[in-house]
């Protein structure tokens, strides 16, 4: 093996996932030279961001002698998200104490294509308890630091995976996302976060979480990783309750192909959004109209509190029934004692909810989803801030707070965010911006349903056009 030296880790650190792939495949690393790379910047920065949680040293060794070079991501070190996805022999307790000594001993279905690509797993990244949060600072494990700004959220829920991947712990983690937790790390990281569209990769195992809407896929650095790792993970099994379209060619393909003169929508209309976010929004429709596309402004009519609540209320019941699948694993009865304080209120929430107030959420959801999806029709792409807001100071989430209802008060700078999640539409935060005081800021782009294509295409040409490939965070490798 060669020596990890400081050259190797600056080429480690400045590569994307393709390209270390692309390094293994010619032979001049070795898969296990990656791993130790990863090891090696993990112990560097760890300690001041907590992001990875769970260090997988050994196994991932071990996986690195095994790695078929053919595969699209060979040998590419990789953290799975604290949440959800189980992959064998690894810790499985969602940043939760009641599930404290779980470990996966099987594979889920996205788990088993990952390992397909060829990407071996280091770690796991921190997450707030259950998901449960925008910011990541579970009681479990403690808060996970943004490596751009002292004392401000890396967001949440997936915001290990997000600060990991900035601050070049690793180039690509898996993140999830259930009301933006995929997008908004993304946004407050300086990095890019796909949420694909609804059933575009299969829960299996499981038939569905919070009904279509929660998706998993990934941040990584660059849009091709991203659409690369969309390739390697999406595809519904027969029997899947959601199966959007399918394109012509592969997403890679599509994302490095010029897209035709669309009809793009754009809103800045918020009366709270912060002056810089707003700048960088209007930045980005600048740079599409200079792309040729037809840019106009455009309010989407939502009553997001309301929907917040209705949304919140049915996502409470499905809450409740996993912790009563968890007793199961664990043996006796979720106490007050084993979760955070706003985690028992959800849990009673839910199971306080009756069958037929929670089919009417539903239903009310569905409907909702179909009107948001009704009024973007006209446009190929609608643009938004993906957090109205900067990042927020750590503990401005807390998740200490017993009563629901005021801790969903505080996340109304997602109001951009978890519509989205109702539509099942693709929406992905990109990098476009930094404000005077070098955090960065996101912009939401929204595609149609099933066109992760069009999203992918537009989100390279903005890639090309507001670079962000150089800009690296204060802790960083």
């Amino acid at each position: 093996m060669a020596e990890i030296t400081d050259s190797f880790l600056e080429t480690y650190a400045e590569s994307d996932a393709l390209d270390l792939a692309e390094l293994v495949k010619r032979g001049e690393v070795s898969p296990a030279e990656l791993v130790e790379a990863a090891i090696t910047m993990i112990e560097r920065l760890n300690p001041a961001l907590n992001a990875v949680i769970h260090r997988l040293y050994e196994m991932a060794r071990a996986s690195a002698e095994t790695v078929e070079r053919s595969t699209p991501f060979a040998g590419v070190p990789f953290l799975l998200k604290e949440l959800g996805s189980s992959w064998t022999g690894a810790p499985n307790t969602n940043s939760c104490s009641f599930l404290r000594d779980v470990v996966a001993d099987f594979d889920t279905e996205v788990v088993r294509r990952m390992k397909a690509a060829g990407l071996v797993l280091v770690g796991k990244s921190n997450a707030p308890e259950n998901g449960w949060s925008i910011s990541t600072e579970p009681k479990l494990y403690g808060a996970t630091k943004n490596p751009w700004k002292h004392g401000i959220t890396p967001g949440g829920s997936s915001g290990g995976a997000a600060a990991a991947i900035a601050s070049r712990m690793v180039p690509i983690a898996e993140a999830s996302d259930g009301a933006g937790s995929i997008r908004i790390p993304a946004s407050c990281c300086g990095i890019v976060g796909l949420k694909p569209s609804r059933g575009r990769v299969s829960l299996a195992p499981f038939g569905d979480y919070w009904y279509g809407g929660a998706y998993f896929l990934c941040c990584s650095r660059t849009v091709r990783d991203t659409a690369a790792y969309l390739d390697a993970v999406a595809g519904a099994l027969p029997g899947d309750p959601y199966t959007p379209p399918v394109p012509n060619g592969s997403w890679l393909s599509l994302s490095s192909r010029a897209p035709k003169k669309l009809r793009v929508g754009f809103t800045v209309t918020p009366p709270n959004i912060d002056p810089e976010v707003k700048a960088t929004v209007l930045a980005t429709v600048a740079a599409l109209e200079h792309l040729g596309h037809d840019v106009e402004e455009h309010d989407m009519p939502l009553d997001a509190n309301a929907v917040w609540k209705t949304y919140t209320n049915m996502t409470c019941v499905q809450t409740a029934a996993t912790f009563g699948y968890h007793e199961t694993v664990i043996g006796r009865p979720v106490t007050p004692s084993d979760v955070e304080p706003v985690t028992w209120a959800i849990i009673e929430r839910g199971r306080a909810t009756s069958g037929i107030r929670h089919i009417s959420d539903v239903e009310t959801i569905r409907q909702i989803g179909r009107d948001i999806v009704g009024n973007l029709a006209p446009y190929d792409l609608f643009i938004t801030p993906t957090l109205t807001q900067l990042p927020r100071p750590l503990g401005y989430y807390d998740m200490s707070e017993p009563d629901i209802d005021r801790y969903n008060a505080k996340w109304t700078d997602a109001v951009f965010a978890f519509p989205f999640n109702i539509s099942g539409q693709p929406a992905i935060s990109l990098p476009l911006g930094w404000s005077a005081g070098g955090v960065p800021i996101g912009v939401q782009l929204v595609g149609r349903y099933g066109d992760e294509a069009t999203v992918l295409a537009v989100s390279t040409q903005l890639e090309r056009e507001m670079p962000w490939k150089d800009r690296r965070p204060k802790v960083s490798g």
